[in-house]
């Protein structure tokens, strides 16, 4: 399931960005009402985690403006406000559902469960790009019959690129994702595991390669026989 988490708290959403991993979903987190609602329309999402304070744009003109351009992905709206008037006000621009802050995680994972349910439920098990097939509950790649065990931070970022494989991926965007926001972690870290995975497509024998695009970022391709 790939979840797309819009909210401005910091620690927040690295907290619900957590729960999300331990439940094995993919996770985008973005802090902007703004940077949600361009998400939500260019990505592909089971279900967007909104809050309703947002800079740059609200979370009900978030939702409002994603109907209107025909974006029919569960939204589960997050406020601190329990008042009626605002959960009325969230579900009449679109909404599918609304939860007062703070909560607890049980519930949070069983409502969005109950969204995709409605919609009929997508849970991968697995991603592929060309020969590799990367097993999201085991952290096992697979390649032409053999497979390796990949670390947290090697599956956290082959995954980043197989989900977004038509896209090139930042070194920042790495950074935010898989050490988190406010981490230390530097460029060459990233470089180091972009090498470890390397080793282990060479391992398995993959025609699948990292590129390096300079000064923008990693793409997965698949090398072409000669």
């Amino acid at each position: 399931m790939n979840i797309l988490i819009v909210e401005d708290e910091v620690r927040l959403a690295e907290a619900l960005r957590e729960i999300m991993m331990e439940s094995k979903y993919l996770c985008d987190v973005v802090y902007t009402g703004t940077d949600g609602l361009d998400y939500a329309i260019n990505g592909t999402y089971d279900v967007v985690v909104l809050d309703v304070m947002l800079p740059g744009m609200d979370g009900f003109s978030v939702v409002h403006e994603m109907r209107k351009q025909g974006i029919q992905t569960p939204v589960l709206m997050l406020t601190a406000k329990d008042d009626v008037n605002d959960k009325i006000s969230g579900l009449d621009h679109g909404a599918d559902d609304y939860m007062t802050k703070p909560f607890e995680p049980g519930e949070l994972l069983a409502r969005i469960r109950a969204l995709t349910r409605r919609t009929g439920e997508v849970i991968f098990e697995e991603l592929t790009f060309g020969d590799l097939k990367l097993l999201l509950s085991t952290n096992d790649l697979w390649c032409k019959g053999r497979s390796i065990h990949l670390s947290f931070k090697e599956f956290e970022i082959l995954k980043m690129l197989m989900i977004n494989s038509t896209m090139i991926i930042s070194k920042e965007s790495l950074i935010e994702n898989v050490w988190g926001i406010d981490s230390d972690a530097e460029d060459n870290n990233v470089e180091a595991y972009i090498s470890f995975l390397r080793k282990k497509f060479y391992y398995l024998g993959s025609e699948v390669g990292i590129v390096a695009v300079r000064k923008v970022g990693y793409r997965l391709e698949e090398k072409k026989n000669a």
